[in-house]
């Protein structure tokens, strides 16, 4: 992919810098991210000099989930573009009528279009290569499918990392809360919307490192720098026996029950009162009423 709208791609030595590069929207996701995520995991892997991949975010946090003023406040999804072919479930006007709470909707199209973003997510932990992913700031809702996604997670102890959607308006659609840290602690985080910090990120096993802001980058990069002296073959060998343990425990099967139950919920009673509320009010002032209650709005942590 000659030009990038959403992120920036680098080699330095024998590690593939992958950079989240809307800061000023919080890295927000578009329809176009996973898709050049995609693309540039693949240049990595096909990099005889690329080792291993990293993949941070530019601005005050790694990424804030999806971009969804628009289309929670306008219905609006995404703009004509030559890859969203007319009539297509990403042509912009298909979307927008399949989420008017007055018309019929068709659980498909809503499929078709999150499924593509889950196999641009999922290339992370396909790579050949290893993924190393560094987290500050904040990392939420589709935010953490790229951190998850990714093969080991070096977090600041500061940072926020959660799926508040959970509470309404998402489910998460990769999927793989369960295959990082376990069923007990994954319904803890799921059955409340809550978030960890960084520092309990690590301790619950969801993050490999967890460290203070300025030691962060030093951290980050001293794992990055020990993975990439281990031959390419051996890594991508060691990668695919570990990943088949997931593989066998029906990540894929779990990922398509979660991209539908997210279609689900844009189109539950709850899920169209958010959407008219985001309308009414905006977007972050529905997050802000949906958030509100459980104590912990623009907080980085949940309350025990």
């Amino acid at each position: 992919m000659d030009t990038l709208n959403t992120m920036t791609y680098a080699v330095t030595g024998r590690i593939a810098r992958i950079t989240l590069n809307r800061p000023a929207r919080g890295n927000g996701i578009t329809l176009d991210l996973p898709r050049e995520l995609a693309a540039c995991v693949e240049r990595a892997n096909l990099d005889p000099a690329v080792h291993v991949i990293a993949l941070a975010g530019n601005g005050s946090g790694f990424c804030g989930g999806y971009d969804l003023v628009d289309s929670a406040e306008k219905l609006q999804i995404g703009e004509d573009d030559a890859a969203r072919p007319l009539g297509s479930p990403l042509d912009p006007r298909v979307q927008m009528r399949n989420h008017a709470p007055g018309e019929t909707w068709d659980p498909v199209i809503d499929y078709a279009m999150m499924s593509r973003n889950v196999k641009g997510f999922m290339s992370l932990f396909h790579s050949d290569k290893p993924v190393v992913c560094k987290v500050h700031g904040f990392c939420v809702a589709g935010g953490t499918d790229m951190a998850l996604c990714s093969d080991l997670l070096v977090i600041a102890d500061d940072a926020k990392i959660g799926y508040p959607p959970a509470r309404v308006w998402g489910s998460p659609t990769t999927s793989i809360w369960f295959h990082r840290i376990g069923l007990e602690k994954s319904k803890r985080l799921l059955f409340t919307g809550d978030c960890l910090s960084g520092k309990e990120a690590q301790a619950w096993g969801l993050a490999i490192e967890s460290a203070p802001p300025d030691q962060l980058d030093a951290r980050f990069e001293a794992l990055l720098e020990r993975i990439a002296r281990m031959p390419i073959n051996q890594l991508v060998m060691m990668k695919l026996l570990l990943n088949q343990s997931v593989m066998q425990q029906g990540l894929h099967t779990t990922q398509i029950l979660g991209t539908v139950f997210d279609g689900i919920t844009r189109h539950t009673k709850e899920g169209h009162a958010f959407q008219q509320r985001a309308a009414e009010a905006g977007f972050k002032q529905a997050v802000r009423e949906r958030d509100e209650p459980f104590g912990d709005y623009g907080l980085s942590t949940f309350k025990g």
